[in-house]
């Protein structure tokens, strides 16, 4: 699931920030919640900053300066 990845990505790279994703839909939180067991290797998590670093992000990206 493409949020799983995301959310594993956020805790890969900022692993003393906590990410709380949003939703009013309680199963969906709970799912999101899996996200912790999705553990990305060093080459995953790499070729995901390559093709990231490689958008341009327009507006606040709402990442408190990180």
């Amino acid at each position: 699931m493409p949020a799983h990845i995301s959310l594993a990505w956020r805790l890969h790279k900022y692993p003393n920030v906590v990410p709380i994703p949003g939703s009013e839909n309680k199963a969906r939180i709970v799912e999101d919640l899996s996200a912790s067991n999705v553990e990305l290797t060093g080459e995953e998590f790499n070729a995901l900053e390559v093709t990231l670093n490689q958008c341009r992000v327009y507006g606040h990206h709402g990442l408190g300066g990180f």
